[in-house]
């Protein structure tokens, strides 16, 4: 390739293994869903994306939105999924954490791939590909980030709510980007280079912080994702597979992938009353998901000065 000594050096290291989709699987929890016969009884799988240094995140998150539970009659689930980090002694002792957590919880899917930015994609085919394998027939998932506030409850709620989709159909909400070019920057991590997306813009995709999706259209972007080249932006890629299947990503206003929207700066920006009928907010440390999750719950909680946000666009 023309140029390529002059990619940044972790793009290089992209490119070598962009072809390689199989990985030994450390970590496993086929009975995740019940077994693939009983995953229908699964409604809501929470699906976080979590580095094996994040285990401050994965313990606040168990506590609070992604504790698996029952919400309206309804089954909530929760799976991490994980490469690995560092060398040597180092990675020996992160691996023997997630072994430890997942003897305690059963939740973490872990695979021998190096866990960073570039490799995002990655992980989602290869959880995908699990997903076929030993959950196929959940009705919905969640896919975020460890670091997102996600009113779980509520989306049970919206997905409960939905007219004449149980799962079966096409599903796929979050916040769309339509027209985003490409990041020409080098110095960017968003970086993608001419050689890699030669178009001028990207298709229509959701941002990466989190989305909602139908257990049918996450099967139907990972059969599209056979023949689609590797891309390092994950949730770009997401938007590609979506395209080449002739479908679209929604918007959704409870979906708030650049904070929640605060309407004066007098005001506590972490204000409960904000957050009780949003879908997702991205950007929360470990604490913050603690207290908030707390406050949203708490049934003392009145929120009949603050101005309701509309249920969907």
């Amino acid at each position: 390739m023309t140029g390529f000594n002059t990619f940044p050096r972790i793009f290089q290291t992209f490119m070598y293994y962009r072809h390689c989709r199989h990985f030994p699987m450390l970590l496993d929890v086929p009975d995740k869903c019940g077994g693939a016969g009983k995953s229908a009884d699964v409604f809501l799988l929470l699906v976080v994306k979590s580095s094996p240094l994040n285990y401050d995140r994965r313990e606040v998150l168990r506590k609070t939105w992604a504790m698996e539970r029952q919400h309206n009659g309804l089954w909530i689930r929760r799976i991490f999924i994980s490469g690995t980090t560092a060398e040597g002694h180092e990675k020996k002792r992160l691996n023997k954490l997630l072994l430890a957590e997942n003897r305690e919880y059963n939740d973490i899917l872990q695979w021998d791939f190096t866990d960073s930015f570039y490799n995002l994609t990655l992980k989602q085919i290869l959880f995908l590909e699990w997903m076929e394998r030993s959950c196929p027939h959940v009705r919905f998932l969640l896919n975020g980030d460890d670091d997102v506030f996600a009113h779980t409850d509520n989306m049970v709620e919206y997905l409960q709510n939905l007219k004449g989709n149980d799962g079966r159909k096409h599903l796929f909400i979050g916040s769309v980007n339509i027209g985003m070019p490409p990041v020409r920057d080098n110095w960017s991590k968003y970086y993608v280079p001419v050689e890699i997306f030669a178009a001028d813009s990207y298709q229509p995709y959701c941002s990466g912080g989190g989305f909602l999706l139908s257990g049918y259209t996450a099967s139907v972007i990972y059969k599209m994702s056979q023949s689609i080249t590797i891309l390092p932006i994950d949730d770009v890629y997401m938007g590609m597979c979506l395209a080449k299947a002739g479908l679209n990503p929604e918007s959704h206003i409870g979906v708030k992938p650049f904070g929640q929207d605060i309407p004066s700066k007098k005001l506590d920006a972490y204000h409960p009353c904000f957050y009780t009928e949003v879908l997702l907010v991205h950007r929360f440390l470990p604490a913050q998901l603690y207290l908030m999750w707390s406050r949203v719950n708490d049934p003392d909680l009145k929120c009949d000065s603050f101005n309701k946000i509309p249920e969907r666009i």
